[in-house]
């Protein structure tokens, strides 16, 4: 049983079946007609006395007061409504003509809002408006204003989730000579996700690559993703191995679930649902290097990366799982793997491989036959890929990222042993200067003699073991000394009486920027000198490409 409403004069073959209340008459009544926008929350209470809100006036604008009042506007007989004929005397005159007879005009409110109107009409075929169905209109308003105030307010905190991500998310990638990179970001379409990339140059033209997912979806996710993704910034400076770098994000996300509030009333926007932080997000960190061609990698959590030969065999590495970021205490593994030149890393999250309709090894197999196909270049693979794993209604968020490596052949790179004997840095000094006129860096040769010294003796006086430099002609001149020492050396300024100390305030003054990072074996420090003009390597050089430059001569 319910009222069966008739469509109105513009669309006369709709009809809605609307429920009614025991005891409420059985009439027959039109079809609303909303004139407002969409909306959420609970709109005016209905009042108790059905013609206290329903206003019945001939009168011209009646209306404003009343609506404002969240009270109906009544017009038993449009025909001896001039107020209502006035507004549009075209319009109304073929309402009129078409046979309708009453009208009822609801406020849609909500929160005080008025959002709009809704109109009910009635054929003169039938009685005017009668006090019950009247009241049955207002609280069809009401719900009706509550559901579209909902939606408003959900659409706001949607778009405003979206801006926040995107201006989270990296939009370009950096200059480097490492790897030739293209990504893709598809947010999801039932609300935005937690999931974030990065391609992070580092020193010693290296590269490290970097997918996560947050757990959940809206603005809390978008909010702890751009928290993390600045973290794995700032951990990235102190020049960590992938697993010391999810440890501490691991430590960090352990931080915010403790900070954060158990309850959503607390947190705007939350409406008193609880929270359940960031526990269960995930991260993939890779470090690739291109004088190695070694890739460093490490996950908490997240699935496995996807290597592509160059001939288009696809390999799911063994890398550990590890657990998801935010459990605390738990080791995290590392595996390392040696690319050739050309292959491709494919980074992605779990949004790409999972679906309600199939198993994930069912989506793992689905992208390596989307992989399995050589001679592409990173944005054909992403493209590829994703017209061949998206979902059509896509549940999650979706990262991807292609990298095809490059490799630092020997005209790039040039390294020799040093004695660990103060006499031997001047023959290091020439040999240097005659390595950079090969390379045409003659101007940058004397600096670099100086900060080459002053690592090598620095290394000679405090560090132990073989001692090792390394020039690399990339789009600044690296140079390195390793050691097998694990002490970091540490930048003093010297007062004016000291004899000493003013080796590596020299090396900062010279060098764009300097650092330590530890080895296996021991520690590297590195500096890195500005060329005269920006040069682009023109691609980084295979050794079948690149004739070998002659290494540093070893001292005598």
């Amino acid at each position: 049983h319910g009222w069966r409403c008739r469509g109105s004069p513009t669309s006369p073959r709709s009809t809605w079946r609307i429920p009614y209340r025991a005891g409420r008459s059985r009439r027959r009544a039109a079809a609303p007609r909303c004139a407002g926008r969409p909306s959420t929350a609970s709109g005016p209470s209905t009042p108790s006395t059905p013609w206290a809100s329903g206003s019945r006036s001939p009168h011209p604008r009646p209306r404003r007061g009343a609506w404002a009042a969240g009270q109906a506007v009544v017009e038993d007989d449009l025909t001896l409504a001039p107020g209502w004929q006035a507004q549009d005397p075209d319009q109304t005159r073929k309402v009129i003509d078409y046979g309708v007879r009453s009208l009822v005009t609801v406020p849609l409110r909500a929160r005080g809002v008025l959002l709009g109107v809704v109109n009910f009409w009635r054929m003169a075929e039938r009685d005017p408006f009668e006090e019950e169905e009247v009241t049955l209109a207002e609280e069809l308003a009401s719900h009706a204003a509550v559901c579209i105030d909902n939606a408003r307010r959900y659409t706001r905190e949607h778009t405003m989730a979206v801006t926040l991500q995107h201006s989270l998310l990296p939009r370009a990638v950096p200059a480097q000579s490492a790897l030739d990179v293209a990504f893709r970001y598809l947010p999801a379409e039932s609300g935005v996700g937690g999931d974030w990339f990065d391609v992070i140059p580092l020193p010693g033209a290296r590269v490290a690559l970097v997918v996560g997912d947050v757990v959940g979806h809206g603005l809390h996710a978008a909010a702890t993703m751009g928290r993390l993704r600045t973290a794995v910034h700032n951990f990235s400076t102190l020049d960590l191995p992938p697993d010391e770098i999810l440890t501490h994000l691991d430590d960090l996300v352990a931080r915010i679930d403790q900070d954060e509030s158990p309850l959503g009333q607390d947190i705007p926007g939350g409406g008193g649902e609880p929270l359940t932080g960031a526990t269960g997000a995930t991260c993939l960190y890779a470090i690739y290097d291109p004088v190695t061609r070694r890739c460093t990698m490490a996950r908490a959590g997240h699935p496995p990366p996807a290597v592509v030969s160059p001939d288009g065999s696809v390999e799911f590495p063994d890398l550990p799982a590890g657990p998801p970021l935010g459990l605390g205490g738990l080791p995290f593994d590392t595996a390392e793997l040696e690319l050739a030149e050309n292959s491709h890393v494919v980074l992605y999250t779990d949004g790409l491989i999972e679906d309600r309709r199939r198993e994930i090894d069912i989506g793992l197999e689905m992208l390596r036959d989307a992989l399995s196909h050589p001679g592409r270049s990173p944005e054909e693979v992403c493209t590829e890929v994703l017209d061949a794993m998206l979902p059509t209604q896509p549940g999650d968020d979706i990262a991807l990222i292609a990298a095809r490596t490059r490799v630092l052949g020997p005209g790039r790179v040039v390294s020799s042993d040093v004695p660990s004997d103060p006499a031997a840095v001047a023959g290091v000094r020439a040999g240097v200067q005659r390595q950079l006129e090969e390379w045409g860096m003659g101007e940058v040769a004397f600096t670099a003699e100086l900060v080459l010294s002053e690592l090598i003796t620095n290394a000679i006086r405090h560090a132990t073991g073989p001692i090792r430099l390394q020039l690399v002609h990339d789009r600044v001149l690296i140079c390195e000394v390793s050691d097998t020492s694990s002490t970091s050396p540490h930048l003093r300024y010297a007062t004016p009486v000291d004899e000493g100390g003013r080796g590596l305030f020299l090396v900062a003054q010279f060098a764009e920027r300097w650092g330590t990072r530890y080895t296996a074996g021991g520690k590297v420090i590195w500096a890195e000198l500005a060329l005269p003009e920006p040069q682009e390597p023109s691609e980084a050089s295979p050794s079948a490409h690149a004739p070998p430059a002659p290494a540093v001569p070893e001292p005598s």
